[in-house]
Parts: structure tokens; sequence; C-alpha cells
């Protein structure tokens, strides 16, 4: 079990890992059903970097966390949203067309603007949380992995020899289980887990629909926009529901 957490690890952040945990051909799939836990232990960082800034003011606290959250995850998941941003515009509704754009490795103005959007509201809603909201902190990168998990199991992957081919062969009882654990999770935040559950699935329901009609399934890059889209949508969704009730 933790092999395939620490493989999972591996796979979706930029924390040193033992290389051996890859030695399995099957390391990859079997590190599916961990994601959601990555996501809940860069979650638990983030929360701990908040208490150790104590009382800095908001918004260099907010640059701060916001550059450590790319910096452990290595901007993985920023590069499938560019790529994603580009290839949707560029590919005018082709399907190859928007495939072939997602392997081109330049980012094109749609991609920048798309980072730019995305980071600025990422840095909004980390200025903007309450000290009391820090459950956000751990639910949107959690959430949004769990969309990762729930993706390969619901979903095609078009690119037979693509990264994430061989993750359709993920353990399914075992990812279920992951599953009902986040939904367990989220919702003994009260009120804010059941929003942010909310949000997250209809990010996911909406994206998907989208991969679906263009591509006919899911790509790598269109994983990465979906786990940052999903993380910007909770954080937002969260400090205004704050906000409209306090």
């Amino acid at each position: 079990m933790m092999r395939d957490f620490l493989a999972a690890l591996g796979f979706l952040t930029r924390l040193p890992v033992p290389l051996h945990v890859f030695d399995d051909g099957r390391a990859g799939a079997r590190s599916l059903p961990w994601y959601p836990a990555v996501g809940a232990s860069i979650g638990a960082m983030l929360w701990l970097l908040v208490w150790l800034l104590g009382r800095w003011p908001p918004l260099l606290s907010a640059a701060l966390l916001l550059l450590a959250w790319v910096t452990v995850t290595g901007a993985l998941h920023l590069d499938g949203l560019a790529d994603s941003a580009d290839a949707w515009i560029g590919g005018i509704g082709d399907r190859e067309r928007t495939l072939a754009i997602m392997k081109d490795p330049r980012c094109g103005p749609a991609g920048v603007v798309a980072l730019v959007l995305v980071l600025l509201l990422k840095f909004a809603a980390l200025a903007s949380l309450p000290r009391a909201g820090s459950a956000a902190l751990v639910l949107a990168p959690m959430l949004a992995r769990a969309g990762l998990t729930l993706a390969f199991m619901t979903t095609p992957y078009v690119r037979p020899q693509g990264m994430g081919s061989r993750l359709r062969e993920a353990p399914p009882a075992a990812c279920r289980i992951a599953l009902a654990v986040v939904v367990g999770a989220a919702l003994s935040c009260g009120w804010h887990g059941l929003l942010a559950l909310a949000v997250a699935g209809a990010v996911f329901a909406l994206w998907r629909h989208a991969c679906l009609k263009r591509l006919g399934g899911f790509t790598g890059d269109t994983c990465g926009a979906l786990t940052e889209l999903v993380e910007a949508a909770v954080l937002v969704a969260l400090v205004a529901a704050a906000a409209a009730s306090g």
C-alpha cells in the first residue's frame, strides 16, 4: 500500500520518492486509487504553511502559498491546462487537429491567457480565505485528484500509447473505496464540503462532456486541465460562499 501511495506521489508531485517504487510495471495502475490521498497531502502541506506564516499580510501569504503549490506539483497540471486551451481554440472543432496541437510543446496565446486567469483566480481566492476556511486548502486539491481517479474509471483514454494508458488497468474496487472515502471526508466538513463536492462534480461533468464531444475521451493534458479547473472552482466557490454568509 505504501509503495502504491509513493508511486502516486511520484507521478503527481515533484517530491522525492525512492526510485524502486517504479520498478513494477503495474505501479502506475495501482497508484490510481491513491491520487486523492496525494491531493489531501498537498492540502495538508498548504495548511501547515498557512500556520507557519501566521499573521503575515494576506497578499504575501497568498503569493507564497501559490508558489509552494506550483512548486510541489511541478506545474504538471498547469502545463496540461495551457496545452488544452491552445488545442481547444486552435483545433476549431476538429478532433485530430486538437490532438495534434496538444502535442506541440510551444505555448500559444490561449494557453498563456488560461494560465494567467487560473493562477489569478487561485491567488485572489487564497488571499481572501478566512482564517477559519483552511478546509478549502485540503478540499480543493483532494477533490481535483479524485476527479482524475473518476476520469480514468469512467472515460476512454484516447492515446493508446500515452502516459496515462496504463491507468485504465487500475483496480476498480480500490478506486471506488478511495472515492467513497473522499466523499465521506468532504461531507465531514459540513456545508463547506457539500458545496465543494457539488462544484467539483459540476466541473467534472462539464469538462468530461466537452472532452467526449471533441475528442471521444480524455488525454493527459485534459486531465491536467481538469485538475486545475476543479481546484480553482472549489476555492472560488468556498470563498464566495463564506463571504455571502458572513
